[in-house]
């Protein structure tokens, strides 16, 4: 079956036209998918013949909410989304001054296998397509009744490991075919998968690149970060010169801080000697709680400290405020697995 939703304009009058059906017809098809046609029998002024052609060879790719859980500590939402195979990925809506920002899945579950990760601990499934990420947004707009401005892919799974579709997701979710949500307010986030990152850099598009570092040495990151002992920190380092000497643009560096294990002075003045130089912003995330780990987040103290050693060397840092930990929507909190009883 084909996803059409997948498909821009260019494509689907391509692929129409080869069976037969006029060119005209596709725009009509993203006319109906645009106003959330549910199914291709309520797309009226569409001959019936194409109906059946379209409900026999493809099919339309959704994120229906099942379960939505609100903060009680801000105005966060964590969304439950199902998919057409009965998948399920998570999602979480953010309210800040500049408007709405969603963060999304790319995979239902994840391979890396980040140890302070939820998603990691509950396995891979698959990965999404593009219309699937995009639904996500959609889902999510028409639930809180509000155009979201900003979307970062820091929900469930590695998005360069889903590399092709996320980059059909860019394009489409910026076009005016789909939700014309600017790249510029776009975020990727990446554990590192070096070649990719290099790929990235070489499209040059106007998206922001995060970078989950979370240990200035080999032997530190390795214990949390699988993928480390296939890409280390140095060929990692050299990706992320590449990617700021192609794009000129500045990078953002998410540094979990765990209690006793990456929050040391020394850890700190190692992380700022690792940056030195470069067009950057470092993330400090005190680690959430996960099910399965021992972690503890570092004290307030000890954050403070953290940020005043790399200030003091010259490299922008700030810690990010956890927002819907009260609904394990938080960095690292998200999962795949859910037993019948949870929708």
């Amino acid at each position: 079956m084909t996803d059409i939703k997948s498909m821009n304009l260019s494509e689907l009058t391509a692929y129409l036209v080869e069976n037969g059906f006029e060119k005209f017809r596709a725009k009509q098809v993203l006319g109906w998918v645009k106003q959330d046609a549910a199914d291709f029998d309520a797309m009226k002024n569409i001959p019936q013949k194409l109906r059946d052609f379209l409900k026999d060879n493809t099919y339309l790719a959704c994120a229906e909410i099942v379960r939505i859980q609100r903060s009680k500590l801000d105005d966060t939402v964590k969304y439950l989304f199902r998919l057409y195979d009965g998948e399920y990925v998570e999602g979480v809506l953010m309210r800040y001054h500049h408007g709405r920002t969603i963060c999304i899945s790319s995979q239902v579950g994840c391979k890396m296998g980040c140890t302070f990760c939820a998603t990691g601990k509950s396995g891979f499934s698959r990965s999404l397509t593009a219309s699937e990420m995009i639904a996500q947004i959609r889902s999510a707009e028409i639930d809180c009744g509000e155009r979201i401005s900003n979307v970062v892919m820091m929900g469930m799974g590695e998005p360069f490991d889903n590399y092709d579709n996320v980059i059909r997701f860019l394009r489409l979710v910026s076009s005016e075919d789909s939700l014309c949500i600017g790249m510029r307010h776009i975020t990727i986030s990446t554990c590192g998968i070096v070649p990719r990152i290099r790929d990235f850099a070489d499209l040059r598009l106007q998206c922001g690149l995060s970078v989950s570092l979370h240990a200035p040495h080999d032997e530190q990151r390795s214990r949390t970060m699988p993928v480390n002992r296939r890409y280390p920190i140095t060929e990692l380092m050299n990706a992320v010169r590449y990617y700021i000497d192609k794009t000129n643009r500045r990078v953002t560096f998410e540094y979990a801080l765990i209690d006793g294990e990456n929050d040391s002075d020394e850890s700190a003045a190692a992380l700022a000697q690792l940056l030195k130089g470069l067009l950057c912003h470092v993330n400090l995330i005190p680690v959430n709680s996960v099910t399965g780990a021992e972690y503890r987040k570092s004290s307030i103290k000890r954050q403070q400290a953290f940020v005043n050693i790399l200030s003091s060397a010259g490299i922008n840092a700030t810690v990010r405020r956890s927002l819907g930990a009260d609904i394990d929507a938080a960095c690292g909190q998200l999962k795949r697995n859910y037993m019948k009883g949870d929708v």
